[in-house]
């Protein structure tokens, strides 16, 4: 008895540091690569791009879609945003980062490897990123998780039911992203080019990952859920479209995160991207206005912003890829294309992409990712001459034809990929509760049916 109580205290003074030694092993910050170190500038920027994109959705995503929907529904559009801020994140945290990063197969990584972000320190991963933090690369690749299914959300505005949708949100991110961006980006991936994948797929910010899956999905999921009451026959017009052009200013704003942060450092490839991204997005509105300016007699400042964004989505892919000329006519094709899919696409099969999510962003980056085959420049990007390899024979991926059969082969799996498994999704999500609004609840507005309260109380 006497030496168990002498050993009482001795006990409680070593359980404290029981817990830290066993917290450092699994969550501990990992041991530095030998030669190793962060460099400052690279981390910084890559801070501040995260911090861009997240600007993105909040509130860029949020303002620019808020403001094209009826006043009834502006916050239920906000909010389909909004939530997945906190829900993407913490579902990165658990297994997402690991699934999309760890090393696996071809297809997804081990999602137990950085389970709860174990051993994702502050030290450099050199897999990815040798002069940033691995957190630093954590977050920024965080970003984009929650942007891409807030972009879904834009085909089915104003007659969805919010916890359906959360429930689609997290399979859809399970199933589809954290899978394609393994296979595009990760250690090993089907289509990562840098890394012994077996089709080289050039997508520099995420042409495949992010746009054409989440385009995609947002048209099967327009479809299954119908048309709203009244489309196409009642007008819908937007019941505030300054609040659209302020959000496209911060999509403008936020994307030089977006595809310049992908070079992963302050470089010289950062600046590229970073001039590619804008002279695209500039040209993209002059093409889609001028389209608009034919066919209406009058341009739209709705137009241009949308031919802004249609330019974005387009360069996405290719930003880190094709020199400046290239990327003013990957703009001025993306603005046409986007333009005909919106206007004319669109009337022709009558379906209701409530804000032209697949128009703009799937038939956006399509266009930059098949053009990118033809305009990949070692000049801009050297990696792209000397890196992949093929039976041990490096083999360029500059622009031509066989890089435009990549490209191609790169689109078709995303989309087939991406359209099979909403399908599946909807109807399982569907059978467990119904994902449609009541009629009653749509003619009333989502705001006060699912969230209980209103956008203006005047």
């Amino acid at each position: 008895m006497r030496s168990t109580f002498r050993a009482g205290p001795w006990f409680a003074r070593l359980l404290p540091l029981l817990f830290c030694v066993a917290g450092a092993r699994l969550w501990g910050a990992e041991a530095p690569a030998a030669g190793l170190s962060v460099d400052s500038g690279d981390n910084g920027w890559m801070l501040v791009s995260a911090a861009m994109v997240l600007l993105m959705t909040a509130p860029g995503l949020i303002l620019f879609y808020g403001g094209l929907v009826r006043s009834k529904n502006v916050l239920s559009t906000m909010m389909h945003s909004l939530i997945l801020m906190s829900l993407m994140s913490l579902l990165w945290m658990v297994f997402g980062y690991s699934m999309a990063f760890a090393e696996g197969n071809a297809f997804f990584g081990n999602p137990l490897t950085y389970f709860l972000l174990r051993g994702v320190g502050t030290a450099p991963n050199p897999t990815y990123a040798a002069s940033i933090s691995h957190q630093s690369f954590m977050l920024f690749q965080m970003m984009f998780v929650i942007i891409t299914p807030a972009l879904i959300s834009g085909a089915v505005a104003e007659r969805i039911r919010f916890m359906p949708y959360v429930l689609f949100m997290v399979l859809w991110a399970t199933v589809v992203y954290f899978p394609l961006c393994h296979m595009v980006w990760g250690v090993g991936g089907f289509f990562n080019w840098a890394s012994g994948g077996r089709v080289p797929v050039l997508d520099f910010a995420g042409g495949t990952v992010v746009h054409v899956s989440s385009g995609v999905s947002a048209l099967v999921l327009a479809v299954m859920l119908g048309r709203r009451s009244g489309f196409p026959n009642e007008p819908m017009m937007p019941h505030n479209v300054v609040y659209s052009l302020v959000g496209t200013g911060l999509l403008w704003f936020g994307w030089f995160g977006f595809n310049a942060g992908s070079a992963l450092g302050a470089g010289e490839l950062a600046t590229s991207a970073f001039a590619a991204t804008h002279f695209s997005s500039a040209a993209a509105a002059l093409s889609w206005t001028a389209m608009e300016t034919l066919k209406n007699g009058k341009p739209s400042a709705l137009g241009a912003a949308s031919g802004m964004v249609a330019g974005l989505a387009t360069i996405t892919p290719a930003s880190g890829f094709v020199t400046i000329p290239s990327a003013v006519l990957i703009g001025l094709a993306g603005g046409i294309v986007c333009y005909l899919a919106v206007v004319r696409l669109k009337a022709a099969l009558r379906y209701d992409d409530s804000l032209d999510v697949f128009g703009v962003h799937a038939m956006g980056s399509i266009t930059g990712l098949l053009l990118l085959g033809f305009m990949a420049s070692p000049t801009v990007n050297a990696a792209i001459g000397s890196t992949f390899q093929r039976d041990g024979q490096v083999v360029s991926l500059a622009g031509g034809i066989g890089q435009f059969g990549y490209q191609l082969v790169g689109v078709l799996v995303t989309a087939i990929l991406a359209g099979v498994a909403s399908v599946i999704l909807f109807k399982l999500v569907n059978a467990l509760a119904p994902m449609r609004a009541p009629a009653e609840d749509e003619d009333l507005g989502l705001d006060l049916s699912e969230h209980g309260e209103r956008a203006y109380n005047d």
